[in-house]
């Protein structure tokens, strides 16, 4: 959607540049991933940097000579900085952003010790894989996805991240409880498989390439509305979806109008998504008289 509406800004006809872009953009989401997982592991290091530290100063207390180490043995932790394919998708995609940026990591640290899970966690004296996890699920949630600071430092470095912090984040989350006591970790692919990838491409060019035919369906649609009223975001978001329902057999009625739905109250006008409802609610049924939808396989209508 993006992709396209950049087309249009640029006025350009360049569509395999954009496309290009394009997928270097979702490529990125895997980095994104990589960074933000990494960050859980770094605020762990720091933590045992400080520990040592602090217990081999000169006028140490037994505290800081003896310190709870919980944390910095916490097994999820463990489990993500010790997994063959954790380490190599870094090596291999060079992430490193915290060996530079370690000041943020220790803002992270900073934020996770000063909350009640922290608190809450260190204070137990009983330790097992159930409540590492428990605690790095909490701690996840609550201070470091909804974190200012690690999502200033996420939108600085990488403008294109900025819309896919919520889905990595939920990614990881799904990831973490997922992960068991004699399971190692496991990375996330960023494709399902070869046609989840070239779905990508195809929705971007069948649209592109179709856009005239694509608008001639909904433009009798909107009696109430001149064609230049209509909101540039909604023709794109009416194309795609129109683009879909038409030339994707696979991809369900339902979830083709419910993703279009939420891209219309995420990124268009208030009342977009109502608007866009109803034309397509309008187009599916005339779509089925004239025996336009051809999907295949069970209830993908």
């Amino acid at each position: 959607m993006q992709s396209i509406y950049a087309l249009h800004q640029k006025n350009s006809n360049d569509i395999e540049k954009e496309e290009k872009f394009l997928m270097h953009s979702i490529d990125s989401i895997f980095d994104l991933y990589l960074t933000i997982l990494s960050a859980l592991v770094e605020i762990q290091k720091k933590e045992i940097e400080f520990l040592d530290a602090s217990s081999k100063k000169h006028l140490a207390t037994p505290q800081e000579k003896n310190p709870n180490k919980k944390f910095i043995q916490n097994s999820v932790i463990k489990s993500i900085a010790d997994s063959p394919a954790f380490k190599q998708a870094l090596d291999k995609r060079r992430i490193n952003n915290w060996i530079n940026d370690d000041s943020y990591i220790l803002l992270l640290l900073a934020d996770v010790k000063k909350s009640d899970i922290y608190e809450r966690y260190m204070l137990d004296k009983k330790t097992s894989f159930e409540d590492d996890k428990k605690f790095i699920l909490d701690i996840f949630e609550k201070v470091l996805a909804p974190n200012e600071k690690l999502y200033e430092y996420l939108e600085d470095y990488k403008l294109t991240w900025v819309d896919d912090i919520p889905v990595v984040n939920t990614q990881i989350l799904k990831d973490l409880k997922s992960l068991s006591k004699d399971s190692s970790f496991e990375v996330s692919k960023l494709y399902k498989d070869i046609e989840d990838k070239e779905f990508v491409s195809l929705l971007f060019r069948k649209t592109v390439l179709n856009e005239v035919e694509l608008a001639k369906e909904y433009i009798d649609k909107t009696p109430n509305w001149d064609a230049d009223r209509i909101a540039e975001m909604d023709t794109i978001i009416l194309k795609m979806a129109i683009c879909e329902l038409l030339k994707f057999p696979s991809i369900p009625v339902k979830v083709t109008i419910n993703e279009y739905l939420e891209l219309a109250k995420e990124y268009s006008t208030p009342k977009s998504s109502i608007f866009i409802n109803g034309i397509l609610d309008n187009l599916v049924k005339e779509f089925t008289l004239e025996n336009k939808i051809k999907k295949t396989g069970r209830g993908l209508l």
